[in-house]
């Protein structure tokens, strides 16, 4: 019988180590995110490889809250940073949508920090008549490389749709501009802010709507930091913080900055 409890205790030990050992050792987080997605986040130019963004400083919030430093950091391409994450190399995903791959690698955390539309751009003097999703059947569309824009849009646009992946925002909108392509598939922020700075004024948005998304923090589930407690208390925050009347004005304050940057 003693024999019996030593290794139940050996097995409860070892079964609650690794959760002991991440709360012990995480005395700070890393996220990494998409760098060409202002207003929400981009990669600075003044030589520092912090991110800087409407999530960024959501983050900034969030790790005052929780008692505990969060840096937001350039991590490569938005394909990378999935990766990235895929793999437990870096600790949060500062804002993704929830897309059954990703749910097998990330956790999220509820509420969401932002709703983001999808919307199609166009040339003004080549648009035409959009209504419903069949409406782009025959058209060339384009798009930034392992973008989502909701499970059920993707599933549709995959058998029914052709649309181009390049690697960047704005290699897509040159290309949309030089008439290589009939439409842009984008959300409605990031499309807007590089518009207004690049002086896009020829791109239009077109409406309905393609999707209305929400977007989320989401920790890495091979992430060494990735602990019930901890994610707990981030979620508790998230609650805490997403209560105040501060994210519009994040998007807001954001877009003016990444529009002015130098």
């Amino acid at each position: 019988m003693r024999i019996l409890q030593f290794f139940l205790i050996v097995f409860v030990f070892f079964l609650l180590l690794p959760a002991a050992l991440a709360q012990t050792a995480c005395k700070r987080l890393i996220a990494y995110g998409n760098p060409e997605y202002p207003p929400y986040l981009w990669n600075s130019k003044n030589g520092s490889d912090n991110m800087m963004g409407a999530n960024a400083d959501f983050i900034k919030l969030l790790a005052q809250e929780i008692g505990l430093p969060i840096a937001v950091k350039y991590g490569g391409t938005w394909a990378r940073v999935q990766e990235e994450a895929r793999y437990g190399r870096v600790d949060l995903v500062a804002g993704a949508f929830v897309t059954q791959e990703r749910k097998k690698y990330l956790h999220y955390f509820y509420p969401a920090i932002f709703q983001t539309r999808t919307i199609i751009w166009v040339h003004r003097d080549r648009k035409f008549p959009f209504k419903e999703w069949s409406d782009l059947k025959s058209k060339n569309g384009i798009t930034v490389l392992n973008n989502s824009f909701g499970e059920k849009f993707d599933k549709y646009a995959k058998v029914n749709l052709q649309i181009q992946t390049v690697a960047s925002l704005a290699q897509a909108f040159n290309m949309l501009k030089n008439n290589r392509a009939q439409y842009l598939i984008y959300e409605e922020w990031p499309a807007k802010a590089y518009a207004l700075r690049y002086k896009y004024d020829e791109l239009i948005p077109l409406s309905p709507e393609i999707s209305n998304e929400a977007l989320f923090l989401a920790f890495s589930k091979k992430s060494p930091c990735n602990a019930p407690e901890l994610r707990a208390k981030i979620e508790h925050a998230i609650m805490k913080i997403s209560k105040k009347e501060v994210l519009e004005k994040l998007l807001i304050d954001n877009s003016r900055a990444w529009e002015h940057e130098n």
